[in-house]
């Protein structure tokens, strides 16, 4: 069984307490193929994870917890992006005006790190992490050439772990419909503050390919939004709010959303 939970929210739509509980409630295997945190806003997750050497995020590290399997947050997520703020208007090397592409890191055991050449790295990044012999890029050209030979790869490799689990829970990233292409889940459970909306998945993996547009266009970033344009769900529900306590016990967690999960359950065994 392959459940996606998704967010229609950029921040804060509750993916991955919605995750955490899952896993408990299936007693399955979390997965986070692409992540990213930033070094202004996350920098506390960020502080905790590079005095150590490594590079992931608080979502990672909590869905590595929760899993049936005892992992390191890096076997569950094999991309992890950092970013930090944007000091001007000018767009940045992905584009972005408001934050700026600082390092990447690809893999697990023996990861390989991809740096920003346009911009300053923070000292913490260049003192914490083995950044000397990072690949480095300056151009968006050079990026995707770099992203076609390390980035896509991790992705297959991290694929092909999530198709061979018997019980597999993947989150995505941001408001992202889907972390990876070629996933086409039995149920999927889109997030926002208060809401749970549960699609059948190959309904949503076919939404996720008309909304994709062109070969070229979107194929690795299509917006949630996008897809629920073109498809309904099979059930809305509620999802109570829990405060910092309750969203730190998976236990709780499963009974507070148990409705949800039934739901999607179901949907995924109606696949």
């Amino acid at each position: 069984m392959q459940l996606l939970v998704a967010g229609n929210t950029d921040v804060d739509a509750g993916k991955t307490t919605f995750s955490v509980g899952l896993l408990d409630h299936v007693g399955g295997a979390g997965f986070k193929p692409r992540a990213g945190n930033d070094y202004w806003f996350d920098h506390d997750d960020y502080h905790h994870a590079t005095t150590a050497g490594r590079l992931y995020g608080k979502d990672a590290r909590r869905l590595a917890a929760a899993g049936a399997t005892d992992r390191r947050p890096e076997a569950i997520n094999p991309i992890h992006r950092l970013w930090q703020p944007s000091p001007g208007p000018n767009e940045g090397l992905l584009g972005r005006t408001d934050r700026e592409f600082v390092v990447d890191r690809i893999g697990a055991d023996d990861p390989t790190y991809v740096v920003n050449d346009t911009v300053e790295l923070p000292d913490s990044v260049t003192t914490r992490l083995p950044v000397e012999s990072a690949t480095r890029v300056a151009s968006l050209e050079g990026f995707n050439e770099v992203m076609s030979r390390l980035h896509l790869p991790a992705l297959e490799r991290i694929s092909d772990r999530i198709e061979a689990a018997d019980r597999a829970v993947v989150e995505s990233y941001g408001a992202i419909a889907r972390p990876l292409t070629g996933l086409e889940p039995d149920a999927v459970a889109v997030v926002e503050p208060g809401l749970v909306r549960i699609y059948g998945g190959t309904r949503y993996a076919k939404a996720c390919a008309v909304a994709s547009g062109s070969a070229r266009e979107g194929q690795l970033e299509v917006p949630v939004d996008r897809v629920l344009d073109l498809i309904e769900p099979k059930a809305t529900m509620e999802l109570p709010a829990l405060d910092s306590e309750a969203r730190s016990q998976p236990e709780t967690i499963k009974t507070a959303y148990a409705p949800a999960y039934d739901a999607l359950c179901t949907t995924a065994l109606k696949e």
